[in-house]
């Protein structure tokens, strides 16, 4: 048999790629495959977290869900109006930033870094910061409010009103979540061809209309990317109402994510809470996996 090295070596790169990644894998599977399916499974016992012994339910955790648990309707709720309201807001704002920043002005650079810098912020660090600023007594918020004349009692109590309070930890959200976005605008900018450009504006077409016809349809990629972040970003959300309201007032600011985790650690009613977290994963598998699909097969 005649010695093929063209072979060997292919095979040899296989075997070598195989090794290189198996560390990384197994590190995966252990710390997020592995947790996963187990909360799953957990989803269909009564369990409170201390005992050594878990009952064996079926369904019952689901069925108390959606017949006996009112705070779940409220959970679901507050998060589908949070990611309908992210993907309007910090991705609109994004992109006009982005297209902003991607023309030649002054300071450029500075701008995009001061838009970026609060993403790389931690999300309690930011809930704690916004938690200040919403201080009904010494907030800026409400300081710049007097300042504009508004009068004492007609202050609101932005973390305590329950029908604000979600919307006035969003708007911490948003300051924190844009920056991201735009980075991945700016990128996809830059790889619009100038020539498209240039024959837009020759053929007569002004800025807008060479952004609708011209730069947003060669953004697809980068939509794609951008709402599907925003959408799993969005949906997951927990740092920022756990650090400003606790799932307060009430249950007023309560997503999935954080009744999730009252439920199980609070409540020491672990089976309803990974029950209620495998409900926010099929949720999120259901809305970003058709987009994607669809997205994909459009290209």
């Amino acid at each position: 048999m005649r010695y093929n090295p063209v072979r060997t070596k292919g095979a040899f790169d296989q075997y070598a790629g195989a090794v290189l990644i198996f560390p990384a894998l197994l590190v995966y599977l252990i710390f997020a495959v592995y947790p996963i399916l187990n909360a799953i499974v957990l989803s269909f016992y009564d369990w409170n977290g201390i005992s050594l012994r878990s009952h064996f339910v079926g369904l019952d955790n689901y069925i108390a869900i959606f017949t006996r648990d009112s705070t779940f309707r409220i959970a679901l709720q507050n998060t589908l109006v949070w990611v309908v309201l992210a993907l309007l807001v910090p991705t609109s704002l994004s992109l006009a930033l982005a297209v902003a920043l991607n023309e030649s002005i002054f300071g450029r650079t500075i701008f995009r870094t001061v838009f970026y810098l609060p993403a790389i912020l931690a999300a309690i660090a930011v809930a704690t910061m916004w938690t200040w600023i919403y201080n009904p007594s010494l907030g800026l918020a409400n300081e710049i409010l007097r300042y504009l004349g508004l009068k004492e009692e007609y202050l609101p109590d932005w973390l305590g009103n329950e029908r604000i309070a979600l919307y006035s930890v969003f708007i911490a959200y948003v300051w924190q979540a844009t920056g991201t976005p735009m980075i991945l605008w700016l990128a996809g900018l830059q790889g619009v061809p100038e020539e498209l450009i240039d024959a837009a504006r020759v053929d007569g077409a002004n800025r807008v209309q060479t952004f609708l016809h011209v730069t947003l349809p060669a953004l697809r990629h980068t939509t794609i990317i951008v709402l599907s972040l925003t959408i799993i970003n969005s949906l997951k959300v927990f740092d920022m109402i756990y650090g400003m309201t606790y799932g307060g007032p009430g249950q007023a600011t309560n997503v999935l994510a954080t009744w999730s985790y009252f439920k199980a650690f609070n409540g020491q009613d672990f089976g309803g809470g990974m029950a209620v977290a495998t409900l926010l994963l099929l949720i999120t598998m259901s809305i970003v996996l058709p987009y994607v699909l669809w997205m994909s097969r459009r290209e």
